[in-house]
């Protein structure tokens, strides 16, 4: 939805990036707010990107692919996660970490699988 990624990290707060800092990564274009947030991007994409290619944590929980909210996010051990909405992440926020380890055992399957064939 065109946020800048790097803002959750150092601004903690997601933030509208802006056409003027754009970049492309796996396929598709990233939004950043400042040059300085690009150029971080740029220089290290895995450190900032959204765990499961952007995909709602939870649902990757539940071996579903689901857009997410950008203002459904928190970083665990220095990495994004998203989720579908503030409702579906109060669900995900009693486990983390047994979400996030069913997510992370999940995506190797379901990640090159199109959201709408799951």
């Amino acid at each position: 939805d065109g946020y800048d990624t790097v803002a959750y990290f150092s601004q903690n707060k997601p933030v509208k990036g802006s056409k003027q800092f754009t970049t492309e990564y796996k396929g598709a274009d990233w939004y950043f707010s400042t040059e300085t947030n690009l150029t971080l991007f740029v220089n290290n994409p895995e450190k900032y990107a959204p765990q499961y290619g952007g995909y709602c944590a939870f649902g990757v929980a539940m071996e579903k692919k689901f857009d997410t909210d950008p203002l459904a996010w928190k970083i665990v051990d220095n990495k994004l996660y998203l989720n579908l909405n503030t409702d579906v992440q109060k669900r995900w926020l009693t486990d983390v970490p047994g979400y996030i380890a069913q997510s992370t055992e999940n995506w190797s399957s379901i990640k090159d699988v199109a959201a709408d064939k799951l």
